[in-house]
């Protein structure tokens, strides 16, 4: 370890470093007994889970959106609900509602309150771009404040809290653009693909055996809490929190400097101040998992696709000459400079 990380490390935590490389393979191990290949599926969904942070799943249907998180909330032993979005989907289906109950011995009557499937660990939004705005922004409280207001009362929901939501691609027959505000709230866009020939014939080998699947006991609701703490512990060199800051900056068509060509022509709106952040936080997270104490520059370069894909809006240039929001990431890379003191060691 690099001893002026070390130095910032106690004994206790560097227990809990340790700890994590354990648990990480220990999850990773029981997630492979479901899910075959989707390495950077599987890593996104796990570091938005060690951050604290919510994330979407993109992809058409019959790519295992839905059961890896499924799978994920099953390992890590946590209380999981999953709500099915449909056009007829109300708030209250998602956040509850208060009813009046009479109790027979004395007629009294009261108000109380009955918790929606949103009062849960994991809640699995699947579809979540097939019910209208209204309801998709019931959404919005939950995830930013992890809290419901029903009635101007307040609940709060239990910790750890994360909304893992798929989508399919909006091109797909009845389906509703998720408004930006909600969309921001995300951590990560991850894009899911269909598999390579050799995980696809094992795919298929394994869901037409009959297979039993138990899951060994990995870690709990404390210990994700203690390594989300942990995570926000880690350092960042000033160069790396530049260079993250300046990609989501450079990726705004308005600014205080020289507005890159390429993002004055084709980008409607940028990254948000959540990109700069999530980029961090998330690239400290891939630090630990792949067991260094230092994040480095390839981290911030692996995590922009995931953060910024939701984030930038591309405009109707763009639109008709074929750009999209991943060609626009691509470009970024290439054109912000890459600080020499913060290359992988």
């Amino acid at each position: 370890m690099d001893p002026s990380v070390e130095a910032k490390v106690d004994d206790k935590e560097l227990e809990t470093v340790e700890k994590f490389h354990a648990d990480v393979a220990a999850i990773d191990r029981e997630v492979r007994k479901v899910i075959v290949g989707q390495k950077e599926a599987v890593d996104q969904v796990l570091i938005s889970l060690f951050t604290g942070a919510n994330a979407m799943i993109t992809g058409v249907p019959g790519l295992a959106k839905t059961l890896l998180i499924q799978t994920v909330a099953q390992v890590l032993h946590l209380d999981f609900n999953r709500i099915q979005f449909t056009p007829d989907l109300m708030p209250a289906d998602i956040t509850g509602t208060e009813i009046i109950e009479e109790d027979r011995a004395t007629g009294h009557r009261e108000r109380i309150f009955v918790k929606g499937p949103v009062f849960a660990n994991v809640i699995l939004a699947d579809e979540v771009n097939r019910t209208p705005p209204k309801t998709q922004s019931a959404l919005l409280e939950a995830m930013q404040e992890r809290s419901v207001t029903v009635e101007g009362q307040t609940y709060i929901l239990p910790k750890p809290f994360y909304v893992l939501a798929t989508q399919n691609p909006i091109e797909l027959e009845g389906t509703y653009p998720l408004p930006e505000a909600q969309l921001d709230r995300f951590m990560f866009n991850i894009v899911i693909g269909y598999l390579d020939e050799k995980d696809e014939m094992d795919v298929v080998n394994q869901t037409t055996s009959l297979q039993e699947v138990t899951f060994e006991k990995t870690i709990g609701a404390e210990e994700i809490l203690e390594f989300q703490r942990l995570v926000r512990k880690m350092p960042v060199a000033e160069p790396v929190l530049r260079y993250a800051v300046q990609l989501a900056r450079s990726s705004r068509p308005v600014g205080d400097g020289d507005v890159l060509d390429f993002v004055k022509k084709y980008v409607n709106y940028g990254a948000s101040l959540r990109a700069s952040q999530f980029l961090i936080l998330g690239s400290k997270a891939l630090a630990l998992i792949n067991g260094r104490y230092n994040v480095a520059v390839e981290d911030i370069q692996r995590l922009a696709y995931p953060v910024f894909r939701h984030r930038i809006l591309t405009n109707f240039h763009a639109e008709s000459e074929g750009v999209t929001p991943e060609d626009i990431v691509k470009r970024l890379l290439e054109a912000v400079p890459v600080p020499a003191s913060g290359l992988k060691e």
